[in-house]
């Protein structure tokens, strides 16, 4: 029988089917250690955590698991905290005495009621969410069956507050991380111009420009801020202009060097937002050591130096990555939370919201932007957990008060006119010049990574070299032009402002108190040049978000028109269409242009909607500008969509292959019958129910590299049985012939399906290791309906049956090709030609997320 590479997988590029931990944990003898001595027992090996430590590593050979770390001894506090079946006795049953089944006092039964027994998730697969969940279901049920008395109830207490202490720990660490970047990376980035150095007080090198500078009305009549040139004693203007052009560059590439050289040699994970993976891990994908403590080292040190170089990019999606990483290694301390895959991913979602707080002080944009763009799933009382996680981190970072404002807006703006009917126009202009800004962005981004990918890429295969082309570039153009010169946050603060509360205008923005074109035309050039640079530094290796970059280039373009629309109503004041401008006050206020500008190239760059109207309303405060902002946040994203049909975070997503379906696409599915797309029973390879040795079985596994197996009843009557994944099966082989396991002979015979007649002592029974009830389909169904399935439900793989006999699989993985590669035009019956003509030994080795890196730590 031919067979499919990588076809009975689950979902996902060179997926395994490896699942998680069962809420209930067996305590069997036999599986202590493997065939390879390793001091591995089955407890150690279930409740491993896809994201810390090294787990299980399963090869077509056998079984090659190790960890990092040595099991330490239960604590009194995880005694307490467990799970509630970890301690459940076992029994002897059908197994055989070295491969018991579990069964409780009340007769809770693994064949019967319990979810099975499952190998801890491997990297770069697919969680079960179906599983997930009916281990949790199951784990409550326990637990409040078995919660007598005054310490039950507290045991059930404890048990519920476990994920409100996760998530206010998570919290307040995010707002600690998010002021200690922000004031790191304002003292770098002033570095580059100068610094605070009073000769008569001994110099406080430690204060920034805005600390060292405090009180005074302008950097020109600061004492205490000496610029590079005046320290080193240069005189002359334009030799002082020289040594602080050349420091400015030179500040600028080491930080973007030093940021790209953390990354790439010690956490490559922590390069560019995170935003798309995070993305892909919250629909139920496993990322090892991306949210580990590592990792949350470098993408925060790297952070700081990465804003501080003046490069075209922003710490609010890296802040998301932050976030998670928080969560998850707090995660690790509540057993409920940390043995659970899909609760894991709910405490994400909430911790999410809290990067988007602390980084625009904006706690319910934050949650709102967790729900609209990273959630795969998102019950009410994620939004719950989110609202709690955004405030506490809000409520920290205002405790910290980096900037000693006390106030959380971090924008905030006091418009001394409302806007007038005439303004709506300009207003959708706006819109469409920030859809057209995010599809164009998307566009050339996309090109430039193909490029970066290539082989005519002259820095392939150096990326610290790259950064810092682009970081030099990036200086020499940024430092004549002055809007640019600025860091990014300061730039859309002064452009969000009105001309009267900018007491000292440093950037030059209303220098002439009016409106005038040079000023408009370097705010256009800015806006372009803004716009190349930043396609062009969203995807190196360096710690790099898109969201202020984008709010930047909208700023500039918004404020240009914003100044237009002025000098139209100041030259024709008369005119019918500015009658509701009263004379001699100002009708027109270009900082609110500004304002909408910035939303709509959010928009257009990430096309999410509400959350960017209250991300901005709570940025600013400008609640009367709400109306304004809607308006051109929707045209926005109709003229995005139009260019473009993905956001920046889905382009990447797919254009690193991740097995991500977002079950939020309305993209129209062709009604095309499953048969002529799913692998046929022909062309799968499984496994009879009986008639098998552990040897025989062995062989199997050492000559295909199949990731698991449909069971079925015989080949002339292939009734279903279930399905069992490689990890499951060599992992059951291996502790069945493991000298400290069962050590039965390799000539041993294997059972999938019940066999009363059957010596339990001397063969061995893998129905406990087999998912005996796959979700099934029609063999008549459409592509249409199995789109749903995947999405709504999570699936992995889908088994479509006729009459109860196997007729074909496909997987997320098959799916997901044929969605993105066009693959629905296949006529006639499915040949499994999608797995069939990939070859899984190269996916093996490129992995989803390139070449693999061994992390420190």
């Amino acid at each position: 029988m031919s067979s499919s590479s990588s076809s009975r997988s689950p979902p996902g590029p060179s997926v395994s089917v490896p699942r998680a931990p069962p809420g209930h944990t067996p305590d069997y003898t036999s599986d202590d250690e493997d065939d390879d001595g390793l001091d591995l027992t089955s407890n150690e090996l279930l409740n491993e955590d896809p994201w810390g430590n090294e787990a299980v590593g399963v090869e077509a050979n056998g079984v090659t698991s190790k960890r990092t770390t040595k099991p330490s001894k239960p604590s009194f506090a995880s005694r307490f905290l467990s799970s509630p079946l970890a301690g459940l006795q076992a029994v002897t049953s059908n197994t055989g005495p070295g491969q018991q089944d579990t069964k409780d006092a009340a007769g809770l039964d693994w064949y019967v009621e319990g979810p099975g027994r499952r190998v801890g998730y491997d990297n770069l697969t697919a969680i079960d969410w179906i599983y997930e969940y009916s281990k949790e279901r199951t784990r409550v049920q326990h637990l409040t069956a078995n919660a007598p008395g005054l310490v039950g109830q507290l045991k059930l207490l404890v048990d519920a507050s476990q994920i409100w202490w996760v998530l206010v720990a998570t919290g307040i660490a995010v707002g600690g991380i998010a002021a200690g970047i922000d004031v790191a990376s304002d003292w770098l980035g002033d570095l580059k111009t100068g610094v605070c150095s009073n000769v008569e007080s001994g110099g406080r090198v430690y204060l920034n420009k805005v600390f060292c500078c405090w009180g005074e009305e302008g950097l020109a009549e600061c004492k205490d801020w000496n610029s590079w040139s005046s320290m080193m004693g240069v005189r002359s203007a334009g030799g002082g202009y020289i040594i602080e052009y050349i420091a400015f560059v030179l500040l600028s590439v080491l930080f973007a060097a030093a940021a790209s050289l953390l990354v790439t040699r010690f956490s490559p994970y922590a390069k560019q937002s995170g935003i798309p993976e995070i993305k892909t891990v919250l629909g139920g994908f496993v990322i090892r050591h991306f949210l580990g403590a590592w990792t949350l080292s470098i993408k925060a040190v790297g952070l700081c130096l990465a804003v501080a170089s003046g490069m075209w990019l922003g710490k609010e999606g890296p802040l998301v990555h932050v976030a998670c990483c928080c969560a998850n290694l707090f995660m690790k301390l509540s057993s409920a939370i940390n043995t659970n895959e899909a609760k894991k991913r709910e405490t994400l979602s909430a911790a999410a919201a809290s990067g988007i707080s602390v980084a625009f002080g904006a706690p319910i944009g934050g949650v709102l932007f967790s729900l609209e763009q990273l959630s795969y799933y998102f019950p009410d009382k994620t939004m719950w957990a989110s609202f709690v996680c955004a405030m506490v981190a809000a409520v920290t970072l205002q405790a910290f008060d980096p900037f000693r404002t006390g106030k959380l807006v971090l924008f905030q703006v006091t418009y001394h006119s409302g806007w007038h009917a005439f303004e709506l126009l300009p207003f959708m202009v706006i819109g469409v010049l920030g859809g057209l800004y995010g599809g164009l962005f998307i566009k050339l981004n996309m090109r430039i990574a193909a490029f970066r990918a290539s082989g005519r890429n002259p820095f392939q295969g150096r990326p610290v070299l790259e950064v810092v082309a682009v970081a030099l570039a990036t200086a020499l153009i940024s430092y004549p032009i002055t809007f640019l010169r600025a860091q990014s946050s300061e730039l859309v603060e002064y452009l969000f402002a009105e001309c009267t509360d900018i007491p000292a205008d440093d950037l030059g923005l209303c220098k002439l108190g009016i409106a005038n074109t040079g000023v408009i035309l370097i705010l256009l050039i800015s806006s372009v040049i803004g716009f190349l640079l930043a396609s062009l530094t969203f995807g190196l290796q360096i710690p790099a978000g898109i969201l202020l970059p984008s709010m930047a280039v909208g700023a500039l373009f918004g404020r240009s028109v914003g100044l237009l629309v002025e000098v139209a109503q100041r030259n024709h004041p008369t005119s019918i269409v500015f009658a509701a401008c009263e004379p001699d006050i100002p009708c027109v206020t270009p900082g609110t242009y500004a304002v909408i500008g910035a939303a709509a190239a959010l928009a257009g760059a990430t096309r999410m909607t509400v959350s960017i109207v209250v991300i901005m309303f709570e940025l600013t405060g400008a609640l009367s500008y709400v109306l304004p902002i809607m308006v051109a946040v929707m045209l926005a994203k109709w003229t995005g969509d139009g260019i473009h049909k993905r956001g920046i975070y889905e382009a990447w997503i797919h254009l690193n292959g991740y097995p991500f379906l977002d079950n939020k696409d309305d993209t129209p599915i062709p009604d095309v019958p499953i048969a002529q797309l799913m692998t046929r029973i022909d062309d799968l390879f499984c496994i009879t129910a009986a008639g098998h040795s552990i040897a025989s079985l062995q062989t199997l596994l050492q000559q295909h590299r199949f990731r698991g197996f449909p069971v079925i009843t015989s080949l002339q009557s292939p009734t279903l049985l279930g399905y069992i994944s490689r990890t499951e099966l060599t992992y059951a082989l291996a502790s069945a012939v493991s000298p400290k396991g069962r050590a039965l002979s390799e000539n041993a015979e294997v059972y999938l399906m019940h066999a009363p007649l059957a010596d339990p002592t001397t063969t061995l029974d893998l129905r406990p290791w087999m998912d005996q009830t796959p979700i099934t389909l029609s063999a008549l169904s459409t592509l249409m309906l199995t789109n749903d399935m995947f999405q709504k439900l999570g699936l992995r793989y889908i088994v479509f049956v006729e009459r109860g006999e196997l007729r074909g699989l496909m997987t997320k993985k098959d799916l997901w090709i044929v969605l993105n590669n066009g693959e629905v035009a296949v006529t006639g019956q499915g040949t499994g030609v999608l797995r069939e003509h990939h070859d899984e030994e190269q996916e093996d080795e490129r992995g989803l997320l390139g070449e693999e890196h061994e992390e420190r730590g």
